[in-house]
This record gives structure tokens, C-alpha cells and sequence, in this order.
């Protein structure tokens, strides 16, 4: 199949000159010249059409995280330098192409499905269902990096049989893409837990999956667990508080109906299978190390000292020139002397044999550690003190054996032996006074607890969800050095739209350019 990948926000008008023309040209599929496909071809095209910004990869890690995300949230170290808070273009327009591509893709996907007799659509139902959460999945990192984006028309072209001045696509709320996504994932967990699914299907389907490998326990899984996610983002605002309580009231009073990723035996994750063949072998070595992308901040590495952390050994590694200390960088040094401790090898990094060099490290979709805490927060907030402990204390404990596991997959023994965990060392950290449920005086002290567990598991295996959380969640909250040369002195709250909106897109683009900045907040962060 030779689909060409379709970049959906940008317009073109039929009088531009034809240089520009062919290069627009390019960026879409020709409809009449469309190789015939299938429902479950499709599938598996779309899903592989974002696969660097799920598995680890160079572009994303190095271009994209190691000068945003991963800043934003301290979960790395680096020399200060100017204009260090305003993410870069290649980062912003790269992220959002490669969005756009993969809705084209899932656009392909409807037209195909549009196009069969009823009973193939009831047949092929259950991909449908898997794509639209997948893309949910994603379209929730992208509101929640821009807020407002082109959703509801994008990606239309192909759809509208190559009409350019029908697809220029308007842009949607982000309260109204999140009111789709739950609406539509409260239905999937519903219909697919009492759906059935022709056998011959079933077999299809899981040898296209490159998720959950056709398993329907584990798609209701990750369909309950992503509303979870969803609805604690949205959870302080007034347009969802009131379902986001009963919705996840919901969900986690009735484990049957909808079960969720409670172990990380049910995480869900694009894994590798074979080296080489979906990305490079080596492509998470360079987009972290490269350029001293994966240099341990002062404040998560001395926090994991500090509290005798189970986790420290498997997440981190002194550097070579510490003498076997764990010694961060600090974000108030000076440049220089920054730029020396990172040049002389004296600061630690994150560990290379558990991440950058885990050539089976598997593409982080939602894990068990995550959803406990999301549960925690909730029960917190409904004065449930003693279900909120519990799964604070479950969630530790997952990522504790998370991280465990990942060594565990590990083909590379570059970094010394990771301490092993064992139930001892994991219960005198859940006693430890700046740890224990106990040892937090009020409800705030006990969110802030929560919010530093979920920082400390995410680091930069989850950097998207680890900086919309940070925004979200208040009471954790991390001091910055001020960059006094730029009008941007700390980091922001949102990325602006790429250049592209601008330039081809204008007359939907004016309807949000008052927001486009880097100060305005997201809706959920209040």
C-alpha cells in the first residue's frame, strides 16, 4: 500500500504559484491513485503512523523533549542558556505534522470503513472502536500541548474527493474534543464488552494490532483506563467536574464492567518485538544522550536520596567521575558552572541499561503506577482517606516493579547492577516520614504526595503526561531559574501553533491567534 501520508491543517489556494503548489501537492493522498486497501490494512498503517512519538525515538527525544517537556518538569538537568523556555520550531511543527499525518491516516481508515455493506461494518466493528481510542489516546496529548485545534474537519481531503477549498479545516474547543472523546470511549467500553466478534475477524485482528495483539480484555482495559485519564485531567473544572466524579465513581466501583490496567501485567504498550524493524535500534540512545539530554536534575535525584527511593539504582547512575555519588545538577548554578559539572562527568544521569540503552524498551501508552494514583486522587477527593492509601501505596509499589521489569527486558548491562527491590526495602519507604499516607497533616499535603509520586514515576518515560499533570496539579510545584533576556522567563503554560497555521490556514487560524501564546493557560489548569 503506498498511501502517501497527509499533512491535514494546511490550505492552499488554487492561484498559488505551481512550485508551491507541487509541494502541497505532495503532502496529500491523490484519491485516484490510491493502491486499493482494507479495513485491516488501514489499521495497522495508522497505528504505525505515530509510532515516534510512541517508542522511543531520536527525533522525539532529542529535537522535541530535551529542550521542552523534559525541562518544563525538571526531570533533567541542563546548562541555562537564553531564550530556554520558548520550545522551538522544529519541535512544535514536526509534533504537529506528525499528528495531522496519523489523523489522515484514521480519516483513511473511516472512508474505507464508510464504504462497506452493513454487515462488514458490524464485522469490522471492533477496529473502529480500537483506532478511535488510539487516536483519542494521542488527540488528548495534542489539545492538552495547544488546547484549541483543527479536529472534527480535519483531514477531510481524501474524503472530500481532493476539494481543496472544502478542506480547510476549522478549529474545535478542547472542551468540546474532550466531551467527544469521553462520550464516545463510555460508549466503546460498553459495546465492546458485549459485542461478538465473528472468529474469523478475531483472527484478523490479532495479527494487525500492534497494541494489545487482538486481546479484547485488554483493549476494555485501556478504553477505561484512558477515560480514567481523561476525566482526572478535566476533574477541577466546572464544565466535568460533576461527571468526573461519577464517571470515575463509576468505573472504579465496578471492576466487571469496566476493568482498568491494576497490575503491570495489563500495561498497555506498543512494544518491540523484533530490533530494527518499526524504529532504530538505537534511536533511544541518541535522542536521550545526545548533546546531555539525559543529565539527572537536583531536585528528583536528591528527593530519590533523600528518601532511601527503591527506584534510585534502577532510574538513575552516578557519573563517571562522581566516585559512585549520585550528585544532581543544580538549576541555579551558573552556566559555566553547569556546563563544567555535565563536561567533567561528575553529575549522575538516567540510567543507560534501563532506558537509553534498552534496545526493548516498549512505547509507555498507560501503565498500572499511573492509573493507582488517579484513583488515589480520587478517593482523596471524596473523603474515602482509607481507598485513597491503598492506592497510593499500590501505585508506589507498581513503579517500584515497573522499573524493576524494565531492567528486566534489558538486552544492555552497560550500567552497574540495579539494588534489587525487595518487599522490606519498599515497605520502609512507604513508612518514610516525607512518604507515608500517615505522615501528611491535611488533604493538600497528601495531594502534593500523590503529585510527587506520579512526577518521580514519569521522569522522562512519560514526559507528556508528566508535564500536563504538573500544570494541572498545584501543590507540587518547582522553582526555575529566571531567564531575564527573554519575555518568556519561565516555562510556559501551552505551545503555540506552528508557522504553517498561519500562513495556509489563516481564516480559521484568526478565530484562536488571541490565545496563541505561551502564557495562556490550558482550560484545565486552574
Amino acid at each position: 500500500m503506498k498511501n502517501k501520508l497527509v499533512i491535514l491543517t494546511l490550505a492552499l489556494l488554487t492561484s498559488l504559484a505551481s512550485c508551491q503548489y507541487s509541494e502541497f501537492e505532495e503532502n496529500y493522498t491523490d484519491p485516484s491513485k490510491v493502491s486499493e486497501t482494507s479495513v485491516e490494512k488501514q489499521f495497522t498503517g495508522f497505528m504505525i503512523a505515530n509510532r515516534t512519538y510512541v517508542l522511543p525515538s531520536y527525533w522525539n527525544y532529542f529535537v522535541v523533549l530535551r529542550i521542552t517537556l523534559n525541562r518544563y518538569t525538571q526531570a533533567v538537568g541542563w546548562a541555562n542558556e537564553e531564550n530556554q523556555y520558548v520550545p522551538g520550531s522544529a519541535a512544535i511543527n514536526d509534533r504537529w505534522n506528525n499528528y495531522y499525518q496519523f489523523l489522515a491516516q484514521y480519516r483513511e481508515l473511516e472512508k474505507v470503513y464508510a464504504e462497506l455493506t452493513d454487515v462488514q461494518k458490524q464485522n469490522n466493528r471492533v477496529y473502529m472502536i480500537a483506532a478511535a481510542t488510539y487516536l483519542y489516546d494521542h488527540t488528548q496529548k495534542i489539545v492538552d500541548l495547544h488546547g484549541a485545534i483543527p479536529f472534527s474537519e480535519a483531514g477531510m481531503l481524501s474524503t472530500n474527493g481532493g476539494d481543496f477549498g472544502k478542506s480547510y479545516p476549522g478549529y474545535d474547543e478542547p472542551q468540546a474534543i474532550y466531551t467527544k472523546m469521553l462520550d464516545d470511549l463510555a460508549g466503546f467500553a460498553d459495546e465492546l464488552r458485549t459485542m461478538t466478534i465473528n472468529p474469523g475477524i478475531l483472527t484478523g485482528f490479532r495479527t494487525q494490532d500492534l497494541i494489545n495483539r487482538g486481546d479484547i480484555d485488554m483493549w476494555l482495559k485501556y478504553i477505561n483506563s484512558l477515560r480514567l485519564r481523561m476525566l482526572t485531567r478535566v476533574s477541577g473544572t466546572s464544565e466535568f467536574s460533576s461527571r468526573a466524579t461519577a464517571e470515575i465513581n463509576a468505573i472504579l466501583s465496578n471492576p466487571t464492567n469496566y476493568p482498568i490496567v491494576a497490575s503491570n501485567a495489563d500495561n498497555i504498550t506498543f512494544r518491540k518485538h523484533e530490533l530494527g524493524t518499526l524504529i532504530g535500534a538505537n534511536d533511544f540512545q541518541t535522542g536521550l544522550e545526545d548533546w546531555n539530554g539525559n543529565v539527572a536534575g537536583k531536585v528528583i535525584l536528591e528527593h530519590m536520596l533523600t528518601n532511601d527511593d527503591p527506584r534510585l539504582t534502577y532510574v538513575f547512575e552516578p557519573g563517571e567521575a562522581a566516585e559512585g555519588e549520585y550528585i544532581g545538577l543544580d538549576p541555579f548554578l551558573s552556566a559555566s558552572v553547569q556546563t563544567e559539572l555535565i563536561g567533567s562527568n561528575t553529575v549522575a544521569i538516567y540510567n543507560r541499561s534501563t532506558l537509553s540503552r534498552n534496545q526493548y524498551f516498549p512505547g509507555m501508552l498507560i501503565n498500572s503506577s499511573q492509573v493507582h494514583f488517579m484513583a488515589a486522587e480520587h478517593y482523596l477527593k471524596a473523603g474515602q482517606d482509607a481507598q485513597a492509601r491503598a492506592h497510593y501505596e499500590t501505585g508506589i509499589r507498581e513503579s517500584v516493579h515497573y522499573y524493576d521489569m524494565l531492567r528486566g527486558m534489558s538486552n544492555n548491562n552497560i550500567s552497574p547492577e540495579p539494588t534489587a527491590p525487595t518487599d522490606a526495602a519498599i515497605d520502609a519507604y512507604l513508612a518514610d516520614a516525607d512518604i507515608s499516607w500517615d505522615g501528611a497533616t491535611d488533604m493538600t499535603e497528601k495531594m502534593k504526595r500523590i503529585a510527587q509520586q506520579r512526577w518521580l514515576h514519569f521522569n522522562v518515560v512519560q514526559p507528556n503526561e508528566n508535564w500536563a499533570e504538573m500544570r494541572r496539579v498545584d501543590e507540587f510545584e518547582l522553582e526555575f531559574w529566571e531567564d531575564s533576556s527573554n519575555q518568556q522567563r519561565l516555562p510556559p503554560n501551552r505551545w503555540i501553533y506552528p508557522g504553517s497555521e498561519a500562513t495556509y490556514n489563516l481564516e480559521n487560524y484568526q478565530r484562536v491567534q488571541a490565545n496563541d501564546n505561551l502564557t495562556t493557560p490550558l482550560f484545565w489548569d486552574n
